[in-house]
């Protein structure tokens, strides 16, 4: 039975070359029809809170989630796993936060002034905060945070290329912190409300910068009780709590007493054990088990396409096969995306060819005009490149050798996974994708030193400066700081485009600039994308008050309240 996608073909144009063809689809089921689309939740109409407390709501319980991985470390400054999001919001506050439109909106720093040139930021600081260790937050705690960010031995590699742009910081007084920049840096004020960048108590990071992945010491709504490692991590509610985003319109404590949290990897289990009622929540929801799960009336069920960049697959360009860019735009054209789509995401992922989602600002829809399956011309690149000679097994050979990639992996590739799917499509290009698993660590290592040819990921940011740091080419891993520059690309042209969106705050240049950025990604081709990358969760109806974050529309429990 072939398996069709039920979405139209888009046509592409890759380094002048016309790219058109028909449509030929994975093996496997049959496809939702033609017309039906997949749809996602609104992040901004869940992240939008009521504009009072509600006067139902109950304090006490305590809120039971499954979630899929374990943040292996709960200092963000420290990481980039996705639990951050969740995580970092239940331990830490922020700065600054963005309101449900999505607009920088005051936190911790009630107001901030921004200088002409764009480059020096003084925020004036909330004088009633405090860390869960007594310690006031103050402007020196501010500095203390971006000093751990940006030290070499924090390795991090999220937080410091945020805040990267930042030339120096000055304590005018306990309230008032001004931010100089190396140059205007539209994305600051967004960068500084994201989950990873949460505030840690300054005498923490002084005097035991050991302890902040097990015990960290936040100011948010609840402090970390116990975190086991592989199993689970639970939090106390802060009592005396009392600061909440603006734009939340809560004061006081958050209602739960407590919120405990079970890593479970298993999507079928998470899946059984919410529907059972073990679970008041959980996220990442298989989507094989969306359909059963809004079916049920006892459960809300959203799925929201986050900000940022698709669901890709990484080419390494900084050595062969991928350095040939015929290679990279044969991959491009030969690899059935919307197949891949159909056939991981059951009908709730929307294939994607752009290198931006369409939630993210400045997306630009002609983007996905970047490519349509056309295996055929994809051959015809394959030869033009020198790997016209067919062996014995079906792969492509130049001069000899064969035509083969290595992706480095950490878990076990499953039947139908999307690792298995790719060695597929593959194939049918005439190119060997050996999957190489490894210990974690060692795969991890060999990423560090670009020893690989292809991988797979996504970048979520709230700003469209996730081209920056996915493709700038001073976010390449080096011996000072891990980058996110999987690709390895190196294109001078593009660099020029992307600082020159982080340097305007005019909305037309950046649409401008944006929309190039885009268009010179289709071009280079260091990645391929394949479909949007989503949030979904599901809660029990007797679980009130849960929004979507605004930065990240991972679920946010500050004003969440159980049922009795």
């Amino acid at each position: 039975m072939t398996l069709r996608s039920k979405h139209p073909r888009a046509r592409l144009v890759l380094a002048g070359v016309a790219l058109v063809g028909a449509a030929a689809m994975l093996a496997g089921c049959a496809g939702p029809a033609q017309d039906e689309v997949p749809t996602a939740d609104s992040q901004t109409d869940l992240a939008r809170p009521p504009a009072e407390d509600d006067p139902n709501a109950v304090a006490g319980g305590t809120l039971r989630l499954s979630t899929s991985s374990d943040p292996v470390c709960l200092d963000g400054h420290q990481v980039s796993t996705a639990q951050l999001q969740l995580l970092g919001r239940i331990i830490y506050d922020n700065l600054v936060s963005l309101d449900a439109d999505g607009n920088p909106s005051p936190w911790l720093a009630e107001s901030w002034d921004i200088s002409e040139d764009g480059r020096t930021y003084t925020f004036h600081l909330r004088d009633d905060v405090t860390f869960s260790d007594g310690t006031p937050f103050d402007a020196a705690a501010v500095v203390a945070n971006f000093d751990h960010m940006a030290a070499p031995e924090t390795k991090s590699p999220l937080a410091a290329a945020y805040i990267d742009p930042i030339a120096s910081t000055r304590v005018i007084d306990d309230e008032t912190l001004e931010v100089k920049l190396d140059y205007a840096y539209s994305p600051f004020l967004y960068v500084l409300a994201q989950g990873w960048l949460g505030l840690i108590s300054p005498k923490q990071l002084a005097e035991h910068p050991e302890q902040t992945c097990l015990q960290p010491i936040g100011s948010g709504p609840y402090v970390v009780e116990k975190y086991t490692p592989g199993e689970g991590v639970t939090f106390a509610k802060r009592a005396d709590y009392d600061w909440s985003a603006d734009y939340l319109n809560h004061d006081g404590p958050a209602y739960l007493d407590r919120i405990e949290i079970s890593f479970i990897t298993e999507p079928a289990v998470r899946y059984s054990s919410l529907v059972s009622g073990e679970f008041d929540a959980t996220d990442n929801i298989a989507p094989q088990n969306a359909a059963a799960i809004e079916a049920d009336s006892s459960i809300e069920y959203h799925n929201i396409s986050r900000i940022g960049n698709p669901q890709r697959i990484t080419l390494n360009t900084s050595r062969p096969p991928f350095d040939d860019l015929k290679v990279r735009q044969a991959l491009a054209l030969g690899i059935d995306s919307e197949g891949i789509a159909e056939a991981v995401g059951f009908g709730e992922y929307e294939p994607r060819h752009a290198f931006l989602s369409p939630t993210t600002q400045y997306y630009d829809p002609a983007a996905e005009e970047a490519w349509e399956y056309d295996p055929d011309r994809a051959g015809e690149l394959l030869d033009e490149a020198g790997w016209s000679t067919i062996d014995a097994d079906g792969y492509r050979t130049k001069d000899g050798q064969r035509l083969t990639a290595e992706f480095p992996v950490t878990e076990t590739a499953t039947p139908g996974s999307l690792n298995d799917l790719i060695q597929s499509e593959l194939k049918k290009l005439g190119v060997e994708l050996k999957l190489i698993q490894l210990p974690s660590a060692e795969a991890q290592e060999r990423r560090r030193n670009g020893d690989y040819d292809i991988g797979t990921g996504v970048w979520h940011t709230n700003t469209p400066d996730a081209l920056y740091i996915v493709y700038a080419s001073g976010e390449i891993t080096s011996p000072e700081r891990i980058g996110q520059n999987t690709s390895r690309l190196t294109d001078a042209e593009l660099d020029g485009i992307l600082l020159d969106a982080r340097q305007t705050t005019d909305t037309e240049e950046l649409a401008e600039l944006y929309g190039k950025a885009q268009a010179r990604l289709a071009e280079l081709v260091p990645a391929i994308p394949l479909y949007d990358f989503y949030t979904p969760w599901a809660v029990h109806d007797n679980l009130h008050g849960v929004l979507a974050d605004s930065s990240h529309g991972v679920p946010l429990f500050t004003i969440a309240w159980l049922e009795p």
